[in-house]
């Protein structure tokens, strides 16, 4: 590669490499490792290095760093539950769309048979690259450095859309699910109370508040409020919220559940 190729990726990616050697591997496809390979046939036992083994590498990384994530910011799910949002985050369907982002495609080194063939805008390959950029950046800067690339470009950005648009994947019964969480600290259930109707009746919208008293009194502590076409789903969507929230707040208060009852 060259320099200046390299240091477009490096600022694509956020880290500069100090081991140029494997940045320029893990975006060395097979065909073109071969291809080198080949060329210089004469001579004994002549090695180049593609991207497979970092591919292998950094998928691990990324199913790691996510699973972390993901048990630390949604206490409340199952392990079920937790498989699914993971399986969807490294899912060669999200993957694609981050390399996409990056426009790896750009950076590849490709074989001439693969080039001709469209192969840096081939699915399987940019999502390759990508695995194996995320274990260059690990075996390089370390785990921190590759942990926040991979919650930076592949976890929080997905996890902030699906919240904008009210994507219940792959939790769908919120409200269950807090009655469970409430059940487990010993607080009581939520209220969930329609605050306004409107729209034609063909196309109303509610709005829905899940209050939640965590001791006596009259006003609710915590609340969250939604919209939806139907009372059922906005219901769900405060759920989701209110669920959020005590999670919030019991990563700062004590975890015994009659304190926090008290508080």
């Amino acid at each position: 590669m060259k320099e200046r190729e390299i240091s477009g990726l490096e600022d694509a990616l956020g880290h500069h490499f100090r081991r140029r050697a494997i940045i320029e591997q893990a975006v060395t496809h097979s065909s073109q490792a071969r291809e080198q390979e080949s060329q210089r046939a004469g001579e004994h036992k002549y090695k180049v290095n593609d991207n497979e083994q970092l591919e292998f590498l950094g998928d691990a990384v990324l199913s790691l760093v996510t699973s972390e994530e993901l048990f630390r910011r949604f206490p409340q799910f199952r392990e079920g539950e937790l498989s699914k949002l993971r399986a969807h985050l490294v899912s060669e369907r999200h993957l694609i769309q981050v390399a996409q982002r990056l426009e790896l495609g750009h950076y590849l080194r490709l074989g001439r048979g693969e080039e001709k063939s469209g192969g840096r805008g081939k699915t399987a390959l940019l999502v390759d690259a990508l695995e194996a950029i995320l274990a260059a950046i690990y075996l390089d800067g370390g785990f921190e450095i590759a942990r926040d690339f991979v919650l930076r470009n592949i976890v929080e950005p997905e996890l902030e859309r699906m919240a904008r648009q009210g994507e219940t994947l792959p939790l769908t019964d919120f409200k269950s699910a807090l009655q469970e969480a409430l059940q487990s600290l010993g607080l009581p259930q939520p209220a969930y109370v329609l605050v306004e109707e409107s729209g034609p009746e063909h196309s109303k919208t509610f709005t829905v508040e899940a209050r939640l008293n965590m001791k006596s009194g009259k006003n609710p502590e915590l609340v969250g409020r939604a919209q939806g076409s139907t009372k059922k789903n906005a219901e769900q969507d405060a759920a989701r919220q209110l669920l959020t929230s005590l999670a919030a707040r019991s990563k700062t208060e004590t975890k015994n559940p009659a304190d926090l009852a008290e508080k």
